[in-house]
């Protein structure tokens, strides 16, 4: 039998099959806004980064700052007090750097290496965190975990901003929905078997299995920069790069004369609970369960399996009124807070626990990931243009700060009762809620 075919076939063949049935490619290679030259190189660059991004945000559910660091502080006896700290420090790190690493990013004709190099930093954080589970405990294990998630969150903000470019460089623009959709497709389905896998283990958590969780991370991080190596980029422009900061000063001008605008960002600031109340009910159900590593394991499959199930639904109806969404969306992850809060002090370790608390951290995750896509899905409709980059930038560095305003009085909330500082969440999430309900509007 001739095999000769076989063994001279062309070796992008397959990754050009697997591609074709992934974007639904059957127009012919659709190229728009990017290159003719990157046209040829699409199918490997999808699976590039298609597989990069995935693995990326494996890392980030085996090491999240809603289930795995709360986790990693209470078993290292660090004070209750900085759990609080663990999303504002983790969002806005990522968040605020981006106004000024925008414009250096942009001076560079190639830019994946921003990415890589930013992913690298990220393995060797969560490589030293693996090291803190082992050697360290309390205050100073506390500081250490802190620490290392402020330059992981730094570096993530250059993989974000990089990102952005490097794709609108290599991927068409009517196959980039389809790839962010099979990145969080893939990736939920792999924290899922992560998770599961976690939850067959019937011991106590140990130093050990905390150390390798966070090993199994930093490898997943290694892995997509590796990949993301890989990608054929070619060269663009360096010039219109703007400074961040010069931006934004000219831009806060928008919160005293944009009404609209105005209300839209204080409604966003005060369902921040729905993001922020997750490592609190982390915190209540450990403290009511006990420290076993299948309950983590649990967390972590329900985290991925709730913004896996429910972004589809919240999307199409997202496509009919965001403002409702966004609305019906941060009533429900404040009253959830609420009703945890109340559980707590009522009925703190009953046998019902077991099943109250994922149920509970599974609706939250659904929760909150309607009030994400419905405030992004209303800020893109309220304007267009310069004017959607401008509020994109204020709306971001405002929140940013008031994350990291809300993490410090979360903190001494925290001091005085967990449960008091969920119930304080789900109160202010409430008010963003019916504060939504003025918005005019802007979908449909």
């Amino acid at each position: 039998m001739d095999t000769s075919a076989t063994h001279t076939a062309d070796p992008r063949s397959w990754v050009e099959s697997v591609y074709e049935r992934l974007a639904a490619d059957d127009e012919g290679r659709v190229c728009k806004a990017i290159p003719d030259q990157a046209c040829r190189e699409v199918p490997g660059n999808f699976m590039r980064m298609l597989l990069a991004n995935a693995a990326s945000q494996v890392a980030d559910s085996v090491a999240s700052a809603k289930t795995t660091l709360p986790w990693l502080l209470m078993h290292l006896g660090a004070p209750a007090w900085m759990t609080s700290l663990l999303v504002p420090i983790r969002e806005s790190g990522s968040m605020l750097p981006q106004l000024f690493l925008g414009a250096a990013v942009r001076r560079l004709a190639v830019r994946k290496w921003i990415w890589v190099g930013c992913a690298l930093v990220q393995a060797a954080c969560l490589a030293a965190l693996g090291w803190a589970a082992l050697q360290l405990r309390g205050d100073g294990a506390g500081w250490a975990v802190l620490g290392l998630l402020v330059v992981f969150s730094l570096a993530r903000a250059g993989c974000s901003v990089a990102y952005k470019d490097v794709q609108g460089k290599t991927i068409p623009k009517t196959r980039r929905g389809r790839l962010s959709g099979w990145i969080a497709a893939i990736a939920g389905a792999l924290a899922m078997l992560v998770g599961l896998g976690l939850g067959m283990l019937p011991d106590g958590a140990s130093s050990h299995q905390m150390a390798a969780l966070l090993g199994l991370g930093a490898l997943a991080w290694a892995l997509a920069a590796w990949l993301f190596a890989g990608i054929r980029e070619f060269g663009g422009a360096t010039e219109g790069g703007v400074s961040g900061s010069d931006t934004i000063v000219g831009q806060l001008a928008l919160l005293r004369d944009d009404a609209p605008f105005r209300r839209f960002v204080l409604a966003r600031a005060l369902a921040m609970g729905s993001s922020l109340a997750a490592p609190f009910y982390v915190s209540l159900a450990r403290d009511a369960l006990g420290q076993a590593i299948m309950l983590l394991g649990i967390f972590i499959a329900i985290e991925g399996l709730a913004g896996l199930v429910s972004s589809p639904v919240w999307g199409r109806m997202a496509d009919r009124s965001s403002r409702q969404v966004f609305a019906t969306a941060s009533a429900m992850a404040a009253v959830l807070s609420m009703l945890v809060a109340a559980w707590s002090w009522w009925n703190p370790q009953g046998p019902a626990s077991a099943w109250f608390y994922p149920i509970a951290f599974f609706a939250l995750g659904i929760a909150h990931a309607g009030v994400r896509l419905g405030r992004k899905t209303y800020l893109v409709d309220l304007a267009e243009g310069d004017r959607r980059t401008a509020y994109v930038a204020v709306s971001n560095s405002v929140i940013g700060v008031l994350l990291l305003a809300t993490g410090a009085l979360g903190a001494l909330a925290a001091t005085w009762s967990v449960a008091g500082t969920v119930m304080l969440l789900g109160l202010a999430g409430l008010a963003g809620a019916w504060m939504s309900l003025r918005w005019q509007e802007v979908s449909g």
